[in-house]
C-alpha cells in the first residue's frame, strides 16, 4: 500500500509592479540626461550667472504642436549661443512619458513571469 502524496497547487508567480511612479522614479535617478530624448523631458530649467531661473516647459511646448526635433535643435542652439551667461542647466524628465514609453516593452518582456 503506497500513501499517495497530497500535491500543493503550483502557486501563480507575483507579477513585478512595474508601473510604481516610486520605481519609476528610482530608475530615472541614475539616467545621463545627455542622452535623454526631449520627448520625455518634462522642463528645463536654466539657471543664470545672474541669478534669473528661466524655465521651459518642454512637454507643454510639444502638446502645442512643436515638432520635437526642432525644438530640441531650437533649444540646444539657444543654451549653447548663451553658454557665457549660464550657471547651469537642470533637467526635469516626465515620469509619465518614460512609463507611457516603456511599460508596454517592459509587460511584454516580463509577460512570462
Amino acid at each position: 500500500m503506497t500513501n499517495p502524496r497530497k500535491r500543493n497547487p503550483r502557486q501563480k508567480l507575483k507579477k513585478i509592479n512595474t508601473s510604481s511612479r516610486a520605481q519609476w522614479q528610482g530608475i530615472l535617478k541614475e539616467i545621463d540626461t545627455d542622452n535623454i530624448p526631449i520627448r520625455l523631458l518634462d522642463s528645463i530649467l536654466v539657471n543664470l550667472i545672474d541669478g534669473t531661473v528661466v524655465k521651459i516647459n518642454v512637454s507643454e511646448l510639444i502638446l502645442e504642436g512643436h515638432d520635437p526635433d526642432d525644438l530640441e535643435k531650437s533649444l540646444r542652439g539657444k543654451i549653447d549661443a548663451l553658454d557665457h551667461i549660464i550657471k547651469d542647466v537642470d533637467f526635469y524628465i516626465s515620469i509619465d512619458a518614460v512609463a507611457k514609453t516603456v511599460q508596454p516593452l517592459t509587460d511584454e518582456i516580463l509577460k512570462d513571469l
